[in-house]
């Protein structure tokens, strides 16, 4: 139960973390509010190192360099299909892709979660993709739009599996060697696309938001990893669209489709059938 609650905290602080990202990117380059947030996560999660218990453990931290090679490495590709391609055909690929991975990884190392589980699994997967799902565009894609979504929610998946590899005496260092790496990299395209990291006026703060809630997010994953199975808790954590919907809804005023509004109610039950395992 504590994973279940764990993961499902995760899930809301990420949706609120692209939330504040996709206000900030509306008023500055995605380059900068990428490179300026994922500082103000780092900044974060040195301030918790020694307020949570963890051992500085070396491969702990080669883990979450990896993870963070790889997140942030699904991140490029993913402002890359939807260069593109169409929202209605990037967002549920690349959703579905890293919320399948770490389930298929989960079950290849042995999990075994009650049939009951399983069913919430399976509602959740169903979940991610419905509310994914963008009819602003058209309900079709490139075909190296699509393998591109591929490989951005590949890279996603491979951020909860890296970092489920790291030992849970290690604390919070593999998040820390995670974004270490992920700055590194989104330092390394600026230069080398020589894009200015200089936030537009004003919107300073809401950048700063957007990195904290997401390293708030990414040490709730963490602590609910250690605390349960992957294949279940990647689930849950996956299901973070829905609190990006729902306060788009709720302060922007933005429409939800039935689409929508249907696997918002699918998340509900996965978490529900989850929980009750």
């Amino acid at each position: 139960m504590i994973a279940v609650i764990l993961a499902t905290a995760s899930a809301v602080v990420y949706g609120t973390a692209d939330f504040f990202g996709g206000l900030a990117t509306r008023r500055s380059r995605v380059l900068a509010v990428v490179a300026l947030s994922q500082l103000a996560g780092l900044a974060l999660i040195l301030a918790l190192l020694p307020a949570l218990p963890g051992a500085f453990d070396g491969r702990a931290v080669l883990w979450g360099l990896g993870a963070g090679l790889s997140g942030a490495a699904g991140l490029v590709l993913f402002y890359r299909s939807l260069a593109t391609g169409v929202m209605s055909v990037v967002a549920p690929t690349t959703a579905v892709t890293s919320a399948a991975l770490p389930v298929g990884f989960g079950l290849l190392q042995g999990e075994r979660p009650e049939a009951t589980a399983l069913l919430g699994v399976a509602l959740g997967l169903g979940a991610v993709l419905l509310i994914s799902q963008d009819r602003s565009g058209s309900a079709s894609g490139s075909a190296s739009s699509v393998l591109t979504a591929l490989a951005a929610g590949a890279g996603f998946g491979g951020f909860f599996i890296l970092l489920a590899m790291a030992s849970a005496e290690s604390g919070l260092w593999p998040l820390a060697g995670a974004r270490v790496s992920s700055i590194s990299l989104v330092l390394l395209l600026a230069l080398a696309t020589r894009r200015a990291l200089k936030p537009a006026s004003g919107s300073l703060g809401v950048i700063v938001a957007a990195g904290v809630l997401d390293m708030a997010a990414n040490v709730l994953y963490l602590l609910a990893q250690r605390q349960g199975m992957l294949s279940l808790v990647a689930v849950l954590v996956s299901l973070y669209p829905a609190s990006t919907l729902l306060l788009a809804r709720r302060v922007l005023g933005e429409r939800l489709h039935a689409i929508q509004l249907a696997g918002v109610a699918c998340a509900l039950g996965a978490v529900a059938l989850i929980a009750v395992a």
